[in-house]
């Protein structure tokens, strides 16, 4: 996963990516309606109007951090190896894309898990996020139909845990930590997939009739 890539521009010695990871620390921080641009100039040791010399609003700078998030996401889904071959093995290829993303973008995507929708920012920052959920589902239910995951699981439920797994990263990983972010890709995969495939030769459970939410 390649890391964030933003265009650099106005006053020298001062660039977007250094400014927008310093508010998306206090985003994270303080909460994002209880971040003034004041805030920001003091930690970045700058006046305002150099902040707005690169970013013309604090929603910039919000829709910008998301951004990381969501296009680091978006971008798993158009990797070949979650468009190509069976469905659990796309399906496995996505969560472990997503804890990269999450592990490499830790801020980004910890303030894209805390906002609840109060601006239009936050608005459409959301949709993106559900057409990302959607596609995870429609995942586990290609592999459920496939015969790769448990049939008698709710694939609605499935998939709540899995992102319950996935997300609750965010609440202690750390970096510097002793947890190495491939390794800890692999022990996502062996809980979340090992638990729930099933074993070559073993029986099929019954599925249950489609819900309306498997599609």
């Amino acid at each position: 996963m390649s890391e964030p890539a933003l265009a650099k521009r106005g006053r020298p010695g001062y660039d977007q990516p250094a400014i927008l990871e310093v508010a998306v620390a206090a985003f994270n921080e303080f909460g994002y309606d209880a971040t003034s641009m004041g805030v920001l100039a003091t930690r970045l040791g700058l006046s305002k109007s150099a902040i707005y010399h690169h970013f013309t609003s604090k929603e910039e700078l919000l829709e910008q951090a998301l951004g990381e998030a969501l296009d680091g996401l978006e971008g798993v889904l158009l990797k070949q190896s979650a468009q190509c071959g069976p469905a659990i093995d796309r399906l496995a290829a996505v969560l472990r894309g997503a804890v990269e993303v999450l592990t490499s973008r830790l801020p980004y995507v910890t303030l894209l898990l805390r906002v609840r929708g109060n601006t239009d920012v936050e608005r459409a920052a959301l949709a993106r996020r559900r057409l990302f959920d959607r596609a995870v589902s429609a995942l586990v239910v290609e592999a459920r139909d496939e015969g790769s995951l448990r049939g008698d699981i709710d694939p609605r439920i499935v998939t709540r845990l899995l992102f319950g797994m996935v997300n609750s990263i965010v609440e202690w990983y750390r970096p510097e930590g002793p947890e190495d972010a491939g390794q800890l890709a692999n022990d996502v995969l062996a809980v979340a997939l090992d638990g729930l495939r099933v074993a070559p030769g073993s029986r099929v459970s019954e599925t249950r009739p489609p819900n309306r939410g498997d599609t």
